[in-house]
């Protein structure tokens, strides 16, 4: 089957099923020491079933930039995926988040998961993650998404 160059109605279309932007924060009061480089991590991504996964190279072509990978998934009746993901703060600050700006995310639950993404984004971006304060604002903001 040949594909046809995907276009924003088609990324928005996928982002609204499969899209995520989601933020790792690490728990403020957490006493366990966690492996992770850092506080907080913000990321977009999409998972799609393996004989999909020509679409996320698309959506890499698109975007120019992330990468994607396999996912491997041993739950019962579930398929390996392959997963889009921008984690760089650049590219999400200068391309991902405004294209979806420009176009609106459908589903009210993911654009408001997207807003909440862009304020947690914006406190990243002014080190609020790197105080206290800052830190335990962020983790609420957090909790608030889907």
């Amino acid at each position: 089957m040949h594909m046809e160059k995907i276009n924003q109605n088609y990324v928005v279309g996928l982002a609204d099923g499969e899209g995520s932007f989601t933020v790792y924060v690490k728990n403020p009061d957490s006493k366990k020491q966690v492996k992770r480089r850092t506080k907080v991590e913000p990321r977009f991504f999409l998972k799609l079933i393996e004989k999909d996964k020509k679409i996320l190279y698309e959506l890499k072509k698109f975007f120019g930039c992330g990468a994607v990978y396999f996912q491997k998934d041993t739950r019962a009746n579930h398929q390996n995926c392959y997963r889009y993901e921008v984690t760089n703060r650049h590219d999400l600050e200068k391309i991902i988040i405004p294209f979806f700006k420009r176009n609106s995310l459908r589903l009210r639950s993911k654009n408001g998961d997207f807003e909440i993404f862009c304020r947690i984004f914006e406190m990243i971006i002014k080190n609020k993650h790197f105080t206290d304060s800052g830190l335990r604002r962020i983790f609420k903001l957090k909790q608030k998404m889907h």
